[in-house]
């Protein structure tokens, strides 16, 4: 029964060996775990851990400094080409109601409305339309020049804007006789819609009556029939007071004869003529200053500058008839062709210089 359940261990030495092992055994497991698991490979001296590269990247500081070349400011795209990178998708075609590039007659509303209205409604957004055509990443001054690019087509003249910093162009002013004969003739030539006629003073009589003031404010604003700025939302403030200045100097005094009303600037006294006055040039200064607004065109059937034809049975009537008719005014030319501040001298000199053109 003893030798049955007898001991392994002999002997003393046999007893510490068991012990010994008991311990070391399970540490050695764990550790050949702990390897196996965290997969580390450990390196000694003369290692890669040692190599130069590897010493100055531990040695490196936490933080680091990176210069990036400068690009510039962002190269701002034509009005062009963002109409075709961002607008096209709808103008082209007129894509849930949005006005065809290049018709006219849907642009006309939106272009009264101004070139500043239409920028603000195509940067913010508009109806169907979003913000900046859906393209956020486009400049305030791309889209300006698109809706530029958009309006032109449909016969506006807006400008596209510079780039900050770049010298903008100098606007050209033009004068009040420009602006008449460009935009007010093609109303006020004939009496259409029933604007005041050029040259009738029955027709001005009660608008002048009002002032200056009031005739400018609601030429700029629109009045009744007459759209805000005659239809030319791109005629500046400034260009429209010169045409309604030009306008009311030739209708502050009536056309047929009788008792004259003059009225406002037509009360001040034209200032004396000086010596060389009635000469060419004169002529063609009070001309290019007054006369070019109808005669350069033909308009209300004044005789074209230039047209031999047109000019001849004038011509007959001799020059003190012509200049008589241009002192007391003759169909729809008012009195002195709206020159209501020029001398007879300088009325002559631009008549010879009209007759010189037609010869």
């Amino acid at each position: 029964m003893s030798d049955q359940h007898s001991s392994p261990i002999k002997t003393p030495q046999q007893l510490v060996t068991v012990i010994a092992l008991s311990f070391v055994v399970p540490v050695l497991l764990i550790v050949l775990l702990v390897k196996f698991v965290a997969g580390e490979k450990r390196s000694g001296a003369g290692s890669s851990s040692m190599t130069a590269e590897a010493v100055a990247d531990r040695l490196k500081p936490i933080g680091a400094v990176v210069l990036a070349e400068a690009g510039g400011a962002k190269a701002l795209q034509s009005g062009e080409a963002v109409y075709k990178l961002a607008c096209a998708v709808c103008h082209a075609a007129g894509v849930a109601g949005a006005p065809k590039a290049g018709d006219a007659g849907l642009w006309a509303p939106r272009l009264k409305q101004g070139y500043d209205t239409l920028i603000k409604h195509a940067t913010e957004g508009y109806k169907a339309m979003p913000a900046k055509g859906g393209n956020a990443d486009l400049d305030p001054i791309e889209v300006a020049r698109a809706v530029a690019y958009l309006g032109n087509l449909a016969g506006a003249k807006f400008k596209e804007p510079d780039a900050p910093g770049s010298a903008p162009a100098k606007p050209v002013e033009r004068s009040g006789a420009q602006v008449v004969q460009a935009v007010c003739s093609g109303c006020h030539a004939g009496g259409k819609g029933g604007a005041p006629k050029i040259g009738s003073w029955e027709d001005w009589k009660p608008r002048v009556a009002k002032g200056l003031a009031a005739l400018t404010e609601s030429s700029i604003r629109g009045h009744k029939g007459m759209p805000a700025r005659g239809g030319m939302a791109e005629i500046t403030d400034a260009e429209m007071k010169r045409a309604v200045e030009y306008m009311f100097k030739a209708h502050t005094a009536p056309v047929s004869t009788g008792t004259a009303a003059p009225l406002a600037l037509a009360a001040t006294a034209p200032a004396a003529p000086s010596p060389g006055n009635a000469d060419g040039a004169a002529g063609e200064k009070l001309y290019k200053q007054t006369c070019v607004a109808c005669h350069a065109a033909g308009v209300a059937g004044a005789p074209k500058t230039g047209d031999k034809l047109a000019w001849a049975s004038r011509v007959k009537q001799g020059q003190e008839a012509l200049v008589s008719s241009v002192v007391k005014g003759k169909g729809a030319m008012p009195p002195r062709g709206t020159a209501g501040n020029a001398t007879d001298a300088e009325i002559r000199a631009a008549v010879e210089y009209l007759v010189a053109q037609a010869k």
